[in-house]
């Protein structure tokens, strides 16, 4: 399997370029040059297995028995998914009147991201082995991306963690989880502004190559393919658990922020997973609007209950626009550069009736969101996130549409937003490992806005390079 970048400029990279990797020198991000095509019968044998072993069946499809051999593979899986407090490491949540809830929150961060990033790490520290070689990781997090991050890399030997959150703009508990990560190698710092304003510092440290490569920069991001590649099992897992005779389509409604959720979502399609996806968005909807009417604009953020979506450029899109596009990486590149330049851009016609087949969307604002987690808690005594509650109000409205064979996905834990359960009338939830947050010591630094924040990025991971 080789990779290239959806905009047309850098091919034929190994997955252990990728790997390390973050934007292509293109502006870019990669993917896989052709998508394995399951049969139905690949597809019902899977059905009986456990999370663990999709994940080492999907990774074995997009990475080589010669770059990674199975039993390494497979003890790589194993240890990363070793924290999880379920026992099924992804459960569901059957509730009332047909409403299901795909739980990806058991990590040690309690959100989905400890799937994907815990699979990476381990990855990541079994190549640095075999090079015995630095990197420094750049992280921006909208919330859920940095703690997470954080937590896989504490304390590995290899890796230096630069991670940008924007203060203010995530729960107090996603502040904490990063601000009280102090092991030597994690680099903290609360920007002013949004995430988006945030990658606009960042993104020109991975296109200008010279730098990138000279400092061994990477991403954890959903920038990299490997945390696509692994919540591509998601969908099988939650498409088994609705589905075990596998003689049905399930819908599966996925909130969304960056698009890395949706776009593994996607490629679960390509692949032959009968599924029907639903992407939500809270008011910041961009995605909304472009699944919606074909209309592609940057916007201003304006913070909402559910911040870990408060995202203005769904920048992984870019990855489905290459496959619908027949991989046209010269119409790809021309409509992100567009879009990135503040420019309206309306998608070619043919575009977009190709989507509109593939992803239907609704946009929920804050009263929906709060409705939805009052209703869910009256109903069922279950608590949702604000992120999940845009899914579940979704199938709540569109309730005759989804009655039958439907998932909503759960990108966290209610533990998490204390916030958003208060504005919603509720009794939020504490666990002891929230709890002791509070009581932490931090270390983090605060960047203004009026400060040139790439060239404080770039001292540091100069700094931080000829260090090691």
């Amino acid at each position: 399997m080789k990779y290239a970048s959806c905009r047309g400029s850098v091919r034929d990279q190994t997955f252990e370029d990728v790997l390390f990797s973050g934007y292509a020198s293109d502006g870019g991000m990669f993917v896989p040059e052709s998508i394995p095509q399951l049969s139905r019968e690949a597809i019902e044998s899977w059905s009986k297995l456990p999370y663990k072993e999709i994940v080492k069946n999907i990774i074995s499809l997009f990475v080589s028995e010669e770059e990674l051999p199975k039993d390494h593979l497979n003890g790589l899986v194993e240890k990363a998914l070793s924290r999880f407090e379920h026992p099924q490491i992804v459960s569901v949540a059957a509730l009332k009147d047909g409403l299901n809830i795909l739980e990806l929150f058991h990590g040690v961060t309690a959100a989905f991201k400890d799937l994907g990033i815990s699979v990476l790490a381990q990855l990541l520290e079994h190549y640095l082995n075999k090079r015995q070689q630095h990197v420094t990781i750049v992280v921006v997090t909208s919330g859920d991306t940095g703690s997470a991050a954080l937590e896989a890399m504490r304390g590995l030997k290899w890796v230096d963690i630069i991670c940008c959150l924007p203060r203010g703009r995530t729960s107090r508990i996603q502040e904490l989880q990063m601000t009280t990560v102090i092991e030597d190698n994690v680099h903290v710092y609360r920007v002013d502004g949004t995430s988006d304003d945030i990658d606009k510092h960042v993104r020109p440290l991975f296109t200008d190559k010279e730098f990138a490569q000279t400092h061994r920069l990477m991403s954890v991001n959903s920038v990299n393919w490997v945390r696509i590649m692994v919540q591509i099992a998601h969908y099988f897992h939650a498409y088994y658990q609705m589905c075990g005779d596998c003689n049905d389509e399930v819908n599966i409604i996925v909130p969304t922020g960056g698009c890395g959720n949706i776009t593994a979502g996607y490629i679960a399609q390509m692949m032959g997973l009968p599924i029907k996806l639903t992407s939500t968005t809270n008011h910041n909807d961009v995605v909304h609007n472009l699944l919606q009417r074909g209309d592609f604009l940057l916007t201003d953020i304006k913070p909402s209950i559910a911040p870990a979506m408060d995202i203005g450029n769904p920048y992984n899109f870019q990855r489905i626009f290459y496959y619908l596009s027949g991989k046209n990486g010269e119409l790809v590149k021309e409509l992100l550069e567009k879009f990135e330049s503040g420019e309206k851009v309306q998608i070619p016609d043919d575009l977009f009736k190709k989507l509109k087949l593939l992803i239907s969307s609704q946009a929920v604002d804050d009263d929906q969101i709060k409705l939805a987690m009052k209703k869910c808690f009256h109903e069922n005594s279950y608590l949702l996130c604000p992120h999940t509650a845009t899914a579940v109000s979704c199938f709540y409205d569109n309730h005759d549409r989804y009655k039958k064979r439907t998932i909503c996905i759960a990108t966290a834990s209610p533990v998490k937003f204390r916030e958003a359960v208060l504005a919603a009338g509720l009794v939020p939830m504490e666990t002891d490992a929230i709890k002791q947050l509070s009581c932490l010591a931090t270390k983090f630094i605060d960047l203004e806005a009026t400060d040139d924040c790439n060239a404080i990025l770039r001292s540091k991971i100069v700094k931080l390079s000829t260090s090691n």
